[in-house]
C-alpha cells in the first residue's frame, strides 16, 4: 500500500522497511515520513516481527528532507510539518521491538536524526554523516536531538553549528555507529546482525528496550529502582523460566511469540 517505502518480512523474524526514493536521494517528503511512520507501527504490532530493519534504496541512505516542500507556508504550518517529519525519530524510541538501521552514503540532516534515532547502525565505510542544513541557511535543531545523546554536548554542537560531514569510522567512534563494514558486504551484514538479535527473547529484547529509554531522564536510584522492577516483571515470565530450563538442558530455547 506505500509507494515511498518498501516492507517485508523474513522466514527469520526481521521486519524489514526500505526508504524508496533513490533518485531524490530518499529524502523525506510528507508522504515519504507519514508511510515510514505507518510502516514502523505495522511492524510493531505484527507477532512475526522481533526485529526491524531500516535501510534505503539507491546510493544514499537519507540526505535530509526534500527542499521542495519548504516554502509558502505560515509559522504554524511549519512547526506542524516539521512535526510530521520528525514522527519517525521519536517513534522508534517509544517502540518496543529494536530498530537497526543499515546505511550507505551519505546521512544528512534529517537522515542524520533518523541513524541516530535507530537503536543500532551498522554502516559502509564510505558513508558520510553530518547535520548540513546551516550551509544553506537552516539548521538541524530537531535531529541534533537523537545526535546529542550519542555524541555528547560539545560534538553535537560542533556538528550543529559547522555542518560538517564524519566518515563512517569517525561516526562509530563518537557512538554514532556501532559497526562498520565493506561497503560490498553491507547488505548481508545487516540482514545477519539483525536475524542474530531475532534469536534472543523478543519478550526480553523488548523489556530491555523499553526499560532503557523509560529510565534514561531518571534520577540514579530511581533508574535502578526502575530497572530492578523490570528484571523482576521478566523473571515471572514463561520466556525467562524457558530460557533458564533450556540453558540447564543444553538445548535451544523455544521462545513465545511475542
Amino acid at each position: 500500500m506505500f509507494e515511498t517505502v518498501l516492507v517485508e518480512i523474513t522466514e527469520k523474524h526481521v521486519g524489514v522497511i526500505t526508504l524508496n526514493r533513490p533518485d531524490q536521494l530518499n529524502t523525506f517528503t510528507s508522504q515519504m515520513a507519514g508511510e515510514l511512520h505507518a510502516a514502523l507501527l505495522a511492524m510493531e504490532a505484527d507477532t512475526a516481527v522481533r526485529v526491524i530493519l531500516l535501510k534505503s534504496s539507491g546510493r544514499a541512505f537519507c540526505a535530509g528532507i526534500d527542499v521542495n516542500e519548504l516554502t509558502g507556508k505560515s509559522a504554524t504550518q511549519y512547526r506542524e510539518w516539521i512535526e510530521w517529519m520528525e514522527n519517525p525519530l521519536v517513534t522508534i524510541s517509544t517502540m518496543k521491538k529494536p530498530v537497526i538501521a543499515q546505511l550507505q552514503g551519505v546521512a544528512t540532516a534529517n537522515g542524520m536524526g533518523l541513524a541516530a534515532a535507530a537503536d543500532l547502525v551498522i554502516a559502509s565505510e564510505r558513508v558520510k554523516m553530518g547535520l548540513t542544513a546551516i550551509n544553506v541557511g537552516l539548521n538541524c535543531v530537531g535531529p541534533i536531538l537523537p545526535v546529542a545523546r550519542c555524541v555528547g554536548r560539545k560534538k553535537a554542537l560542533e556538528l550543529l553549528l559547522y555542518g560538517n560531514l564524519l566518515k563512517a569510522q569517525e561516526a562509530m567512534e563518537l557512538g554514532l555507529v556501532n559497526k562498520v563494514v565493506a561497503h560490498e558486504e553491507i547488505d548481508a551484514a545487516a540482514l545477519a546482525w539483525a536475524e542474530d538479535l531475532a534469536q534472543r527473547s523478543p519478550l526480553a529484547v523488548q523489556i530491555a528496550k523499553s526499560a532503557f529509554y523509560q529510565s534514561e531522564d531518571m534520577d540514579y536510584q530511581k533508574q535502578f529502582q526502575f530497572m530492578n522492577e523490570a528484571f523482576a516483571r521478566l523473571c515471572t515470565t514463561d520466556d525467562a523460566k524457558e530460557g533458564v530450563a533450556a540453558f540447564l538442558g543444553k538445548r535451544n530455547p523455544q521462545w513465545k511469540l511475542q
